[in-house]
């Protein structure tokens, strides 16, 4: 019972600061609370994040997981005969104990591939039917030993080249395979679990010219009758970019070819996008000021309105980390640059983008 102190105050408070008062007690609700009759809502994790307080937060925020890089091929087979299954089944283990969807990120990638993979025993470069063994052999490995656990695969990580001239990007599966690599990891993982959604997932899928040779790519997917079900957009985005326009564009261009959609890895950047790596220049380090706030503010709010208009056709939305006390843009591309590119603060308290995503 409270007493008359306890009583003033609190209602001090509540004429001091009604925002403040209207946002805690909306606070009770999560980002998949509030979009529960929308798509569900993901983050990316590390097994590091799944105890504590954080774990806690994850509960009350979302609804489904990506491993961030426990899944991802270096990391969970770094040798030919030996997988690390500690991380990635933590994880899967910690989604089942409650309640939470699980997307496998991801079966094959140009990046985080083990040395391994690609030579022989004498050092000398596999043969393209040695590598497509070793790719049916992982495939088929990861994908069983999650069956039924995990829902969706992104089976194939961004196979587009960054060069707009070109088509397929010149990685070391290309250079051996040739295109057979991407249909047979699609293949390997149907075979593995038929009812796995198998996605094909890249990055600025926005902008028409990487639309385009993406959407090139997946038609000829789906001509050749490869099971592929869905498409992965990254959102790797900036306060800057992209426009409503391109954004409509993307979803209605890819919706076309009658493929699930999701938004695999948002965020969105304080800086405009960069792809190569540098190092901080003075003055550089990252300062969230008022004016980048209300932009990242009308950005989300922008894009999140568009979702919703397209909910019979997005499945689902995932952003990339947890908040702003870590997230993979503090160290890419530039080196020790602090970014605040999501929606919770570093003290995963909610940011004014936050009720902007939330309040519809």
């Amino acid at each position: 019972m409270l007493n008359k102190t306890s009583l003033l105050f609190l209602l001090l408070f509540a004429a001091i600061s009604p925002q403040a008062s209207a946002q805690n007690a909306k606070a009770v609700k999560g980002l998949k609370d509030y979009y529960r009759n929308y798509f569900p809502i993901g983050v990316a994790v590390s097994v590091n994040s799944l105890s504590g307080q954080s774990a806690d937060f994850i509960l009350s925020q979302f609804n489904s997981l990506t491993p961030e890089n426990a899944m991802k091929m270096g990391p969970i087979h770094p040798e030919e005969n030996r997988y690390n299954w500690h991380d990635a089944d933590s994880i899967v283990s910690f989604a089942q104990k409650n309640g939470l969807k699980v997307r496998g990120h991801n079966l094959c990638w140009h990046e985080q591939t083990p040395a391994w993979l690609f030579k022989d025993a004498d050092g000398n470069q596999v043969t393209k039917a040695v590598l497509l063994q070793r790719l049916k052999n992982h495939i088929t490995t990861v994908v069983n030993r999650y069956k039924g656990k995990i829902y969706a695969w992104d089976v194939v990580n961004e196979a587009i080249d960054d060069d707009s001239t070109k088509f397929l990007r010149n990685s070391t599966w290309y250079k051996i395979c040739g295109e057979d690599f991407i249909i047979k990891a699609f293949e390997y993982a149907h075979e593995a679990d038929p009812n796995a959604i198998l996605f094909y997932n890249d990055y600025n899928t926005e902008r028409p010219e990487k639309r385009e040779r993406v959407y090139k790519l997946l038609k000829k997917l789906i001509d050749a009758h490869v099971p592929i079900n869905a498409v992965g957009l990254q959102a790797h985005w900036s306060v800057y970019e992209p426009t409503p326009a391109e954004l409509r564009t993307e979803i209605k261009r890819f919706a076309s070819l009658g493929l699930k959609i999701q938004f695999t890895e948002v965020d969105v950047s304080i800086f405009p996008w960069e792809k190569q790596a540098r190092a901080l220049k003075p003055g550089e380090a990252g300062i969230l000021t008022p004016e980048l706030e209300k932009k990242q503010t009308e950005k989300y709010a922008e894009v999140f309105k568009i979702f919703r208009e397209y909910k019979n056709v997005i499945t689902g939305i995932t952003f990339w980390n947890i908040s702003d006390r870590y997230t993979w843009l503090d160290e890419y591309p530039v080196r020790g640059r602090k970014n605040f590119p999501l929606l919770f603060d570093q003290n995963q308290q909610p940011k004014k983008a936050y009720w902007s995503v939330v309040n519809f």
